[in-house]
């Protein structure tokens, strides 16, 4: 551990390497789960080619999978407050939940 007397209490130094600094391309992603992991792949998925490459994978334990999801919900709700709400084409609006609520049926 570094002890960095100049570094803030309580904040964490991040080492971005140059090569995962450029970031990848991703249009698509898979999620999947077991009782203890969350995978997460990353494609990319381009016109004229039949088949996406994952990209990237990140597996979570559940915990983190959730701090994802509310990290996530928090920057859209600032981004949209900034630069306007983010529109999905050709899809209906719904909740995050995997059914609609109020349409109940006996």
């Amino acid at each position: 551990m570094d002890n960095n007397p100049n570094q803030p209490k309580g904040q964490l130094q991040i080492d971005l390497p140059q090569d995962v600094a450029q970031g990848e391309y991703a249009n698509f992603a898979v999620i999947t789960h077991s009782s203890s992991d969350f995978v997460l792949d990353f494609a990319r998925m381009l016109p004229g080619v039949p088949k996406m490459q994952v990209k990237s994978r990140v597996i979570l334990a559940p915990e983190h999978a959730k701090r994802l999801l509310m990290a996530l919900q928090e920057n859209i709700m600032r981004y949209e407050r900034e630069f306007g709400k983010i529109q999905i084409p050709n899809q209906e609006s719904r909740t995050i939940a995997p059914f609609n609520i109020g349409k109940g049926e006996a």
